[in-house]
């Protein structure tokens, strides 16, 4: 019941209204096709928000998840065209995620370094590498059984990349709020001093979670490239921007040790109702970006108000 009277009561409660006016105002919005459209467009995007839930609550930020989506899109173009088999660049691009989220880890935690810093100079280096690789070219032609992965229903019209967007969510669900790991996650996130004073390793934890974005990304890039067809080197440019704002307006606390997946969730709903309704009524996509930033400014405004909001509306803390 307490989530009903908390900030993803408020989203839910939202999330009913634009459901409810899509339904009336756009006729084809309910049918099983456009359901479906509207999450494998953003599919990456969403996939990429369930991580960062873990990263933003342990008061940290990945900037490079964008680009390290990029980054493996292209790798696996351009080993594939190197004549390498795919199942085996598949790995190797995963391998390249779980690197580059150590090596954020490595140099937030283990150094000290801030994560903004370390992330934006990581989303500049993934980037770069990419475009070293593909420069202005586009590479496609990759085997029909990974362009299936993107582009057609593995269990009736349910494709593979929403049924792992769904199996993933639940996983890091039990992780996040009914596991051990997602209590010290909290803890480090509201206090680190306090998490190192009670024994918690903060560094390794901070690690891991820098690691699980890294591959996250990775596996986001490969699902990238099988759902488009193709890679260039400027893949997910500017992706990082609109999965925070979605795991902002979610409730999670930009300060750590606040928030949870199922807000998240609610505000990937939110977000893509939105935009699978306003593009069902021919709005521009320009308007539809505005709408999602004037979201942002209210979802983090709104609960740190406290004079001017109720208790109801502030973000639920999952201790």
């Amino acid at each position: 019941m307490s989530r009903l009277f908390s900030w993803e009561g408020f989203l839910f409660a939202c999330l009913i209204v634009i459901f409810t006016f899509n339904a009336v105002a756009a006729p084809d919005f309910l049918s099983i096709s456009n359901q479906i459209n509207l999450f494998q467009l953003s599919i990456e995007k969403i996939i990429l928000a369930l991580v960062m839930t873990f990263v933003i609550i342990n008061a940290e930020i990945d900037l490079s998840v964008g680009s390290m989506m990029g980054l493996s899109a292209c790798t696996f173009g351009y080993l594939h065209q190197m004549g390498m088999p795919a199942a085996l660049v598949i790995l190797i691009c995963l391998c390249i995620g779980v690197a580059g989220g150590l090596f954020n880890g490595w140099f937030t935690a283990r150094l000290g370094l801030p994560s903004l810093v370390v992330t934006l100079a990581t989303l500049i280096g993934f980037r770069g590498l990419a475009r070293v690789m593909l420069e202005d070219r586009g590479i496609g032609g990759f085997p029909d059984w990974f362009a299936a992965l993107g582009q057609k229903g593995l269990i009736g019209p349910i494709p593979f990349a929403l049924i792992s967007f769904v199996v993933l969510f639940f996983v890091l669900y039990i992780l996040l709020e009914r596991s051990g790991f997602g209590r010290k996650t909290y803890v480090i996130g509201s206090n680190r001093d306090v998490a190192d004073f009670a024994g918690i390793d903060t560094a390794r934890h901070k690690i891991i979670i820098f690691t699980m974005s890294g591959a996250a990304a990775a596996f986001a890039g490969l699902l990238y490239a099988a759902r488009v067809g193709a890679v260039r080197g400027d893949v997910a440019s500017g992706f990082e921007l609109d999965v925070i704002t979605i795991v902002l307006l979610g409730g999670v606390s930009i300060f750590g040790g606040k928030g949870s997946l199922v807000g998240t969730l609610l505000s990937i709903l939110i977000v893509l109702n939105l935009r699978n309704g306003m593009a069902l009524l021919s709005i521009t996509g320009h308007i539809q970006t505005g709408v999602i930033g004037l979201l942002l400014i209210a979802s983090v405004v709104i609960p740190r108000t406290k004079l001017a909001t109720p208790s109801f509306l502030k973000p639920e803390v999952t201790p």
